[in-house]
């Protein structure tokens, strides 16, 4: 049976309405994101038990593999449950030794589109994110010519909602003047702070923050005042650090990964982890 989302629901200015907590399918696929995973049954598995969690809100990319998550997504949840929102990202290619290569053109995007659509049989994508920066950061650069395609494909009925991915405010506010943002989904978590403001403005306007490497990424986060306070309310620090991030704006969603079910529900059970204040003001120094 089905439980009741996560976290709550969020419900944007675009009428997409979705799980607060989210699973991010990345490392389902291979060592560095890249080939099969080790074990295609438990892959399934993580992704089925994310859905009877009560989780609507998956993201996901046909660069991860490449295909293979998309893939694993379709054999194990299609035809999708009512209210599933399958968000992916576009904007990056695969070299064959598993690069990430800038992939910013507009017939490269629609052709990126297409497959997302085909590869999970679907006549029209939930919500895709231009993915313009990367891990190391934003920069200021237009993104008018790749965010006016994807634009185009919306108009087109291809794709029913629009964000982005590794922004800065500026670049925000260009892609607004062509098309409506629903989401921005940015590194950001305890220690990588940069964000601060952008995270503020996403909730002012009713836009989705969805923090990629919530847990700190491939430098997982460490600090003696989070394990303080995980001891203190009886929680993982990995659970407090999604509680945290829950608890910063009424519009963070998070995207935590796992290959594993059992992380899976521990992350998932972070949702109901309510931080008191005093907790809430340690933890907000870690990143100042």
């Amino acid at each position: 049976m089905a439980h009741s989302a996560p976290g709550g629901t969020l419900t944007l200015a675009d009428g997409l309405t979705i799980s607060r907590m989210g699973y991010g399918a990345m490392q389902l696929a291979g060592p560095k994101v890249f080939g099969p995973p080790k074990d295609r049954g438990q892959a399934l598995a993580v992704l089925r038990a994310a859905v009877d969690m009560g989780v609507t809100n998956i993201d996901t990319s046909d660069y991860y593999g490449p295909a293979v998550v998309n893939e694993l997504i379709k054999e194990a949840l299609h035809p999708y449950p009512a209210g599933l929102h399958l968000v992916t990202k576009v904007g990056v290619q695969r070299g064959p030794d598993g690069s990430w290569l800038p992939s910013l053109e507009p017939e490269a995007l629609k052709s990126a589109v297409h497959d997302n659509l085909r590869r999970l049989g679907l006549e029209a994508l939930s919500l895709v994110n231009l993915r313009v920066g990367s891990t190391g950061g934003t920069n200021d650069e237009s993104l008018a010519e790749p965010f006016t395609a994807l634009a185009e494909l919306r108009q087109q009925g291809l794709i029913r909602h629009l964000g982005l991915s590794g922004v800065s405010d500026a670049q925000l506010t260009e892609a607004q003047a062509i098309a409506p943002v629903v989401s921005v989904q940015n590194l950001y978590n305890l220690a990588n702070r940069q964000d601060d403001a952008l995270v503020d403005r996403c909730e002012a306007e009713n836009i989705a923050f969805a923090s990629f490497f919530p847990l700190g990424g491939f430098s997982p986060l460490q600090s003696d005042v989070l394990t303080d306070v995980a001891a203190r309310v009886g929680a993982s620090t990995q659970q407090v650090a999604l509680a945290w991030l829950l608890q910063r704006s009424a519009t963070s969603v998070l995207i935590p990964g796992t290959s594993s079910v059992a992380h899976l529900r521990e992350n998932v059970a972070a949702a109901d982890l309510v931080l008191p204040d005093e907790a809430v003001a340690e933890l907000d120094a870690i990143g100042v």
